[in-house]
């Protein structure tokens, strides 16, 4: 098996735990925003560290950086936290496992980002699969009480930040790949870290002053509750190296396209951790993003 294969799978199964980890403590002492941050702040040394060790031990220095890496690295770094905050918030309005399957809207968009972003095309069987995602999320977007007016379902909250979060993440990963192939480097673990490191220095920054000005509690409340909110940052970082070492190694599209692994993995963790339990709709929908990712991992 290749290793951006198996890095994707790897960071599926940490990313999994960390949405876990979010929900569970989004729900009772964090805000949205405060769950988010959580993520950052607790990653962001740990992922320098990893750098400054891996650099000494391989006799390396830190490879230049060009103004077209920092483009991509701040926009990817801006998305991912709006994305990020729209999950956990999405996450107040559907059980857990759909929440995820929502924000995997992605991978029927990150082809289109791709497309947009690094000139990467869609072929017609990638379409047809595209189709059939969107097809899926609209029989996910159901809420109770909207039975048979789609339109509406189409236009509520959860479909909105759902939508939102996946298109949001298919950027983040486009701009990503993009800024780890502007280091003039030939390690690709290196770019990699380097690029990670980067970007979560940069959320941290950002999130802190925007809670310090919107929430200022939240800041001491996430320092206050560290014995929990350290698994967030530890499992977001261990995710994030195994997602930007496989941009790093292969198209994003096809990197988004076998993460869907994650659904298997939400599923599982619903049932088990959660006790939660799906409606035949929500089976259906997703059922039919499932078809998709596979027609994506085959054809794309």
């Amino acid at each position: 098996m290749e290793t951006w294969v198996i890095a994707t799978i790897l960071a599926a199964g940490f990313q999994t735990m960390r949405f876990m980890l979010q929900k569970q403590i989004s729900m009772g002492e964090l805000s949205t925003a405060g769950a988010t941050f959580a993520r950052f702040v607790y990653s962001a040394p740990l992922v320098m560290l990893l750098v400054a060790v891996y650099l000494a031990l391989q006799g390396l220095a830190l490879p230049a950086f060009s103004g077209l890496f920092w483009a991509y690295a701040l926009s990817g770094g801006l998305a991912q936290i709006l994305a990020t905050v729209c999950v956990v918030a999405l996450f107040r309005q559907r059980n857990f496992a759909v929440g995820i399957t929502f924000k995997n809207t992605e991978v029927v968009l990150t082809a289109f980002a791709g497309l947009l972003l690094l000139g990467e095309a869609v072929t017609p069987a990638g379409l047809a699969a595209i189709l059939l995602g969107l097809i899926g999320v609209l029989v996910l977007s159901g809420t109770p009480g909207l039975a048979g007016n789609w339109w509406r379902r189409l236009v509520s909250r959860a479909a909105g930040l759902g939508l939102l979060a996946g298109a949001l993440f298919a950027v983040s990963g486009v701009t990503y790949r993009g800024a780890s192939l502007e280091l003039a480097s030939d390690d690709p673990f290196l770019r990699a870290m380097v690029t990670l490191a980067a970007v979560t220095a940069s959320q941290t920054i950002a999130m802190t002053l925007w809670l310090r000005w919107r929430e200022p509690g939240q800041i001491g409340t996430v320092i206050g509750v560290w014995r929990r909110a350290v698994w967030i940052g530890l499992t977001s970082m261990a995710g994030s190296l195994c997602w930007f070492t496989a941009f790093t190694l292969q198209n994003a599209a096809y990197v988004k396209a076998v993460g869907q692994v994650e659904l298997i993995f939400s599923i599982a963790a619903s049932i088990l951790f959660f006790n939660e339990k799906f409606t035949r709709r929500e089976g259906i929908g997703i059922a039919l993003l499932s078809a998709s990712v596979l027609l994506l991992v085959l054809f794309l």
